[in-house]
């Protein structure tokens, strides 16, 4: 039995009346020294005593700045999150906001509301709509910057209403330029996406190169009144400077998902709390495929959409034994651990290692199951975090 601390409502689907529904051989558990995984959406988890046993940690969305990444691989614990389950949800929130704020769309509903007791409201709106007067997305240039699974797939829809779409990522996937509509026109530098657009958005996630990544000289490049779009993390954008570039006029609207302090004070905003993915779809999306990947993780040692460790599948076991190694990535750790299985007369049927930044994964099945005494070798080698042993399976 595998035990699951669920620390959020997940989903409907996956937690019902408090308990975690996780499949035939998992359990969920209060208990942290327990738990084999941690399943988490928004709780923060920075200062967890994370317990000896926790391996890993899904994460039901695509942020983790709410999950201390360093120190979970240190101890060798993959982090998962759920890229793209909320994508078109984002999608088509950005999209929207899009269309009813390229009118004054708000203002004409407040209209409405403040004349329903007129008794002559029908010739009065007609009269009065002219003040609401907007432009058509059609025919105009947007800039996306971020082309990944949301960043695509605004590109895409937006094609697809006839705007001149420019797209910006230096980090773009073979699988997500496969998704791109051929009609978005790909630019090499940030500067260049922004030059003369009328509409920027944004879909990149919070790093240190991304940090205020859209400042006073990316807004000043921007068509006059241009509308700025944030559906991707709050301090993407500089908001000293989109709250100079409101004052002075150079930018015309800014929409954005964080109601920060800041944020809700600039004239020319229209703010939604943090809801790019709220829709019951996207959360039940994001739910299953981190449940996927933690199973898919505890029970085969296969790593896909970690943050803090490499990507590796070496598929169902079908030798005698299976162990991971989660590592520093150093020179000479391959030989180190190969010259341990040797002396226990294990032969390595089958072995991936990768490498992301100062850690490594390494996996691989043996012809026979490794015993206590070699598992042990194997975790004393300088810059082993963790070797997990999952088959036979075991705890570890």
């Amino acid at each position: 039995m595998r035990y699951v601390k669920v620390l959020d409502n997940i989903a409907k689907n996956i937690t019902r009346d408090g308990v975690a529904e996780l499949g035939e051989g998992y359990e969920k558990t209060d208990d942290i020294n327990k738990a084999d995984a941690i399943l988490v959406r928004a709780s923060d988890i920075h200062g967890l005593d994370f317990g000896p046993s926790v391996r890993c940690v899904a994460r039901s969305g695509a942020g983790v700045n709410n999950i201390p990444l360093e120190e979970c691989a240190e101890r060798g614990i993959v982090v998962f999150n759920s890229p793209g389950g909320n994508s078109n949800a984002v999608k088509e929130l950005v999209v929207g906001m899009i269309l009813v704020n390229s009118r004054d769309t708000q203002g004409s509903i407040d209209w409405v509301e403040d004349h329903t007791d007129d008794p002559n409201i029908v010739k009065d709106a007609e009269r009065n709509k002219k003040a609401f007067v907007g432009h058509e997305l059609m025919g105009r240039k947007v800039g996306v910057v971020g082309l990944g699974a949301v960043g695509s797939k605004v590109a895409n829809a937006l094609v697809a209403l006839g705007a001149d779409v420019y797209g910006y990522d230096p980090y773009l996937s073979v699988e997500h330029a496969w998704q791109l509509d051929r009609s978005v026109k790909r630019v090499e530098s940030l500067d260049e996406l922004c030059h003369g657009a009328e509409y920027l958005t944004l879909h990149v996630p919070a790093k240190e190169d991304t940090i205020h990544m859209i400042s006073t000289e990316q807004l000043a490049l921007l068509a006059p009144s241009a509308m700025l779009l944030n559906y991707a993390r709050a301090d993407i954008i500089d908001e000293d400077a989109v709250a100079a570039a409101l004052e002075s006029g150079q930018l015309g609207k800014f929409i954005c998902d964080f109601a920060t302090p800041k944020a809700t004070k600039m004239p020319r905003t229209t703010i939604t709390p943090h809801m790019g993915a709220c829709t019951n779809e996207a959360e039940e999306n994001c739910a299953h495929m981190a449940v996927g990947e933690m199973k898919a993780y505890l029970e085969m040692g296969t790593i896909r959409n970690s943050v803090n460790y490499p990507a590796c599948d070496l598929g169902p076991c079908k030798a005698g034994g299976r162990v991971a190694l989660l590592h520093k990535n150093v020179p000479g750790m391959i030989g180190k651990i190969s010259s341990i299985l040797g002396n226990a007369t294990a032969n390595i049927q089958r072995m991936a290692n990768e490498a992301q930044g100062a850690h490594a994964y390494t996996l691989l099945d043996t012809d026979v199951p490794l015993d206590e005494g070699t598992v042990d070798e194997l975790s004393k080698i300088d810059g082993i975090y963790r070797v997990r042993v999952i088959k036979p399976a075991r705890t570890a």
